[in-house]
């Protein structure tokens, strides 16, 4: 007998259905964005659609945020889960304009989430109310589609690979407004993909799927750090900073890790805004000491949990950082050579340099813009020399 646990996304799934197997189980919070990651035909969607009740596991489980929807004795059917499913191919009805499309959908549940015109404001379709679903872009059919899913007033918001049929412009023009829904609604979201790109960019927590079955289940950066993913050519672990200030003497962003530090050329930011980077394995190098003079600002002591055969030439390193109290997990692609040379083992303590970390996205929200008082820019600017000059008076070392 299992039991929902309050605040969790529960789901145990075994079987197959048409053929395609399915070893699905996993728990995870139910908040923000859980994404399934895996190859296009490894059972993400039949996945997504069992928990929208679509399809049927008789000895299926799953539960969300305490309430059960199947178990041993129960199956809702989809009219009955407050969940509402977003399609990659969007189906709107042509005759019904913008606003009635949406105003349709909205009388069918009271606005316990999000009203009429929040839904208007988060996702800006004012200047489309009066047009014809014909006669909209991809990106804004998409907008639409989650316009009427979030009117449904869901308690979980199932995304099926909502970008797969968008070029890259569009993809560019609709990710804002994915990120707005996990920021201003507390709304948990499955978002299901096969491009690690837009995971990176606003996903929690991670589940990796192949061949049907659940290989891995946790948060991002740690999954990142998994062999599955850290021995790909484009390895790279996201993690979660907040602003600290900026340095405007040098043009650098100040970003705290819990107790440690970064800075990143950039504009100025609000200060207490959180900020994702993404930190590449080939732009992370390794001493065994820590340097006396470098043109890196990011060092960081760090031990090794794990190496990764790459290829011939190459092997990626799994760090956990010892730096404050982060932990975080780092990669790092170095040869051969360099890791027989150095002595490096699995445990062996040794000094991150860290060549570059990117936003993984740079909202403009997150901007101090010309309106923001002078004297705000200057504090900030004057707490961040101050705050250098208290850290031993260099900035490598965090």
């Amino acid at each position: 007998m299992r039991y929902a646990k309050p605040g969790h996304i529960e789901v145990a799934f075994n079987g197959s259905l048409a053929a395609v197997p399915l070893d699905a189980q996993f728990s995870v919070p139910a908040k923000g964005v859980t994404a399934v990651f895996g190859p296009p035909g490894c059972g993400k969607t039949t996945l997504a659609r069992c928990i929208a009740g679509f399809q049927r596991l008789p000895s299926g489980f799953c539960a969300i945020d305490g309430e059960i929807w199947q178990d041993e004795t129960t199956f809702r059917p989809p009219h009955l889960r407050p969940v509402t499913y977003v399609f990659h191919r969007t189906v709107l009805f042509s005759h019904l304009s913008v606003k009635r499309t949406l105003l349709y959908n909205a009388k069918q549940s009271k606005p316990a989430l999000i009203d009429f015109d929040g839904v208007v404001e988060l996702l800006d379709l004012a200047s489309l109310l009066d047009s014809s679903p014909s006669h909209l872009s991809g990106a804004e059919r998409q907008r639409l589609a989650l316009g009427s899913a979030l009117l449904a007033q869901p308690r979980l918001l199932l995304l099926d690979d909502p970008l797969i049929l968008l070029d890259r412009p569009a993809k560019r023009e609709i990710m804002p407004f994915l990120e707005r829904i996990r920021e201003q609604l507390t709304l948990p979201m499955i978002y299901i993909s096969h491009d690690m790109a837009d995971i990176e960019r606003f996903a929690d927590h991670l589940v990796m799927m192949k061949n049907g079955i659940v290989t891995a289940v946790g948060p991002l950066h740690a999954i990142q750090s998994n062999p599955a993913l850290a021995v790909r050519g484009e390895a790279a672990v996201c993690i979660d900073t907040v602003v600290g200030g900026y340095d405007g003497r040098y043009g650098l962003i100040i970003l705290r890790l819990q107790g440690a530090r970064l800075l990143i050329p950039g504009p100025p930011l609000r200060p207490g805004a959180q900020l994702r980077l993404r930190i590449a394995a080939s732009d992370v190098s390794i001493a065994r000491e820590a340097p006396r003079a470098s043109s890196m600002l990011n060092i960081f002591p760090a031990r090794i949990k794990a190496s990764l055969p790459f290829d011939e030439a190459e092997v990626t390193l799994v760090l956990a950082l010892e730096t404050g109290r982060s932990g975080a997990p780092l990669l790092a692609r170095i040869t051969r050579r360099s890791f027989d040379e150095l002595g490096l083992s699995n445990g062996t303590g040794v000094f991150a340099e860290v060549a570059r970390a990117l936003p993984a996205v740079l909202p403009e929200r997150l901007l101090i813009t010309p309106s923001t008082p002078a004297g705000e820019a200057r504090h900030v600017s004057v707490d961040a020399r101050n705050k250098q000059k208290s850290d031993h008076g260099h900035d490598r070392q965090p």
